[in-house]
This record gives structure tokens, C-alpha cells and sequence, in this order.
């Protein structure tokens, strides 16, 4: 059973759910502790950890860097207390995300004709517009044919970020939070490259449904081999938690209590 889940989105990236609803969406899952990891954006509060309704919600963050080969990734960092740094790296990444959410919507209304009727601020990406996408009545597309034909990797309407370099993201979640992780491994084109940087992390995310069987001895063996402590979550952007996670006595060994 599932006591923490280190992985969730709320509406102040591209989750459904509102933070506080959160705490009621974690005990119907059976949930006790969750970490908030929206999109590059901190949460409401400068504690590293609150109660809420009873549920035990963790200041998370998941931020996106990138390689000096080019090699994008996320990392979830746990247990924030904000930085000035933190702050100004994320206020940059907003902006551009903002930037970008107008191009990528601009460029999918021109290629299909239509007005998405979406408005771009604070936390906006691109599930949101294949939402808008998949909602409107002269859009061709479904969510998932959104992102396949459209807005995806080398889809007519996508639009790169621009992301902080890995070094200075995994430094200014290491100076705010107390664990630095690297995301689900296999879900990057080179996860072997991957799971080369968690020789400078503190962990991985060893639990995740990937909606596919992998082999997670790779992960296992960077685990042992750079002494990291294996975190776990859904990537709930929707309602259900739980889906993957941490039993109590793994997440009492993260050291994020007290």
C-alpha cells in the first residue's frame, strides 16, 4: 500500500485538481503524506512540509533542465524552503513558459482555424492546450492526437523552452530543499544518460507507472552505486493518488520529517 506519493500536479501547473482539494483527493486514495511537484512552480507556503486535513503535504517542486549534450530532464526536488535563487530561476521559467504557451496556441488556431478560447498565464503548458484541443467541437484531434500531430517533439506547432542548464538547477534545489531527484528514468530517449546524472543527485525516482513493463535493475544499480535514496510517485494530474509511491517506513528513511 501506497503511504506517501511524491509526484502530484494541481491546477498551479497542469493538474485538475485545486490545492486544497488535494488533501481530500489523498484520503480517498488512501494517501497519508503527498509532495506537490508542479511544473516549475513553488507552492504557497515557505514551509517544507504542512498539515492539511489531516494529510501530510510536502513542498515539492519538479523543474526541467537541461544537459550540455542536450539532453532534457526533470528533476523533483523535497522538502523546499524558497531561495531568492529558486524564486528568480522560476519567475524566469514562467515567463518563458508564457511566452511559449501564446506561440504554441497562436501557431495550432492558425494551422486549424479555430480560437482555442484559452487564456495563457501562471503555470500554463501544453496539456492545456490539447485539452482545449480535445474540447473543441472543429478540432480534429483528441488529447493524445494533440500531442502526436500537433503540438508534440517536431509537431508543426511546438515551440522549445528555454530551461536552465542541469548544474544550476540541481544547485538551486539542493540549496532550497533537503532531496534532489531525477524523475522517471525511462521515460527520456537515453535513459542510460539519464541515470548518468544521479552521480550528482541525491536520488530517482524508483517507483513510477510508466504504463509499460520496464526493468528497473539500471535504476538499482545507480541506486547502490551512488548511495541515492529511491523517492516514488503517480504524476497524478488528475484525481487519483496512490497510483505509485512509497510504503511508510521508506518514506520515514527519506528524512523528510523534522
Amino acid at each position: 500500500m501506497v503511504y506517501a506519493d511524491l509526484h502530484v500536479h494541481t491546477t498551479r501547473s497542469d493538474g485538475v485538481l485545486e490545492p486544497d482539494e488535494v488533501p481530500a483527493a489523498a484520503r480517498r486514495s488512501d494517501v497519508s503524506v503527498v509532495a506537490l511537484t508542479d511544473h516549475d512552480r513553488l507552492q504557497p507556503f515557505d514551509e517544507s512540509a504542512v498539515e492539511r486535513e489531516g494529510v501530510r503535504i510536502v513542498h515539492g517542486i519538479e523543474l526541467r533542465v537541461e544537459t550540455d549534450a542536450g539532453l532534457r530532464v526533470d528533476l523533483l526536488g523535497y522538502g523546499i524552503e524558497p531561495t531568492a535563487a529558486l524564486e528568480a530561476t522560476t519567475r524566469r521559467i514562467q515567463r518563458n513558459r508564457i511566452e511559449r504557451g501564446r506561440a504554441i496556441v497562436e501557431r495550432v488556431e492558425d494551422r486549424l482555424g479555430i480560437d482555442l478560447g484559452v487564456t495563457v498565464e501562471d503555470g500554463f503548458g501544453r496539456p492545456h492546450v490539447a485539452r482545449a484541443i480535445d474540447d473543441h467541437p472543429d478540432a480534429a484531434y483528441d488529447y493524445q492526437g494533440a500531442f502526436e500531430h500537433l503540438i508534440g517533439g517536431d509537431c508543426p506547432c511546438f515551440v522549445p523552452r528555454e530551461l536552465p542548464s542541469f548544474d544550476r538547477g540541481r544547485d538551486v534545489l539542493s540549496e532550497a530543499g533537503r532531496i534532489v531527484s531525477l524523475a522517471h528514468p525511462f521515460r527520456y530517449p537515453d535513459p542510460a544518460a539519464a541515470l548518468e546524472l544521479t552521480s550528482a543527485l541525491d536520488g530517482v525516482e524508483r517507483y513510477y507507472p510508466y504504463g509499460r513493463e520496464i526493468d528497473p535493475e539500471p535504476i538499482d544499480r545507480a541506486i547502490e552505486r551512488h548511495g541515492l535514496v529511491a523517492t516514488g510517485g503517480t504524476d497524478a494530474h488528475g484525481r487519483e493518488f496512490g497510483v505509485a509511491g512509497l510504503s511508510e517506513a521508506a518514506y520515514r528513511g527519506l528524512g523528510l520529517e523534522g
